[in-house]
């Protein structure tokens, strides 16, 4: 069990024994997460009042996965309840697994939107890489093949006639792990998505070559997804879920909180405040909507180039498998409490 699930259930634990006796136990909500920090659902339970409703409706498991994909594959054995999935997991979990109940249910964050961050790519400051045709017959990292990233670098060498094992090799590697492996030059070319790609030792060698954004234009990067059935059984718990999860959005990204949210940052990724003052929470930041709500038209268009470049057998009608009801109720929810 990570140090954050076990966080996240001693508080949501001793909350629950401080309150007042209840009809039922609260549900133990199974919350997958991939990138501390980035996932929203590491720091909303990291610190107390910023879910309100956790210990007491429900108690929140945090289990981590190295990608995406992963996750969607819990999420289809019964796992997992509740997931934050890439634009390309979750077409492929609709077209390749069969998962036809799979929604969407809120947003977790945008990348490319005008004005706000978008992921880079790095390879050496002193590398003779220029250019995408300079990558041919490199070795590239990927932290999970069918993860947005991985689907993103793919698109993009592909439009330059770049076929992975043919033209190139990749080489799956945890985010953490990326900037040693270009240091030591076991690969190329590695993706650096916050708060990775704002590490001053990998800034000190490594250089973006392009973005997520130069690849595929603004994306639905990552959605909160849950499966009908789960919703209708346990549709209490995701609106208090959901609210929470507003709640601790919109402190974090209140400017008067600036301070107070880094440290929370820098606490639960173990890493220096300094390394994210400047930008997290920021327009330097993903793009977050305040109220949940995903951007349905960019995922459309995210996955009509997932089908066009073959890495789906078929593209889908998104707004078939969106249930935004519950984010909607929740954020009515927020403001009426306000």
């Amino acid at each position: 069990m990570s140090k954050l699930r076990r966080a996240a259930l001693a508080f949501s634990l001793a909350l629950a024994l401080a309150a007042p006796v209840r009809a039922a136990e609260p549900y133990h909500l199974r919350i997958g997460w991939v990138v501390a920090g980035s996932d929203i659902a590491t720091l909303m339970f990291a610190q107390p009042g910023l879910a309100p409703h956790a210990g007491k409706t429900y108690v929140p498991e945090l289990i981590h996965f190295q990608g995406t994909s992963t996750e969607m594959t819990a999420l289809a054995t019964g796992a997992l309840d509740v997931s934050p999935l890439a634009y390309s997991t979750f077409a492929l979990g609709i077209v390749n697994a069969g998962m036809a109940d799979l929604r969407v249910i809120s947003d977790e964050f945008q990348d490319g939107v005008p004005g706000y961050h978008t992921n880079a790519f790095f390879v050496r400051k002193d590398s003779p890489i220029h250019s995408i045709a300079d990558l041919k017959g490199r070795a590239l990292a990927t932290n999970e093949r069918g993860s947005a990233v991985d689907m993103a670098m793919l698109a993009l060498l592909a439009r330059h006639h770049l076929q992975d094992g043919r033209d190139f090799s990749t080489v799956e590697v945890r985010f953490p792990d990326m900037r040693a492996m270009l240091k030591e030059g076991k690969v190329a070319l590695v993706a650096a998505p916050l708060p990775f790609g704002m590490d001053p030792q990998l800034q000190t060698f490594a250089r973006p070559l392009f973005t997520q954004a130069d690849a595929i234009g603004p994306s639905q990067m990552i959605i909160r997804v849950a499966r009908a059935g789960f919703l209708k059984a346990h549709r209490e718990v995701m609106l208090d879920f959901l609210e929470d999860y507003l709640h601790a959005l919109r402190w974090l990204q209140d400017p008067a909180n600036h301070d107070a949210a880094v440290a929370l940052l820098a606490k639960v990724t173990k890493r220096p405040a300094a390394q994210f003052h400047s930008w997290a929470f920021t327009k330097k930041d993903y793009y977050r909507e305040p109220n949940g709500l995903p951007d349905l038209a960019a995922l459309q268009m995210n996955v009509d180039l997932q089908y066009k470049f073959g890495f789906v057998r078929r593209s889908i009608d998104v707004k078939q498998y969106a249930d935004l009801s519950l984010v909607k109720e929740a954020a009515r929810r927020l403001a009426a409490g306000q």
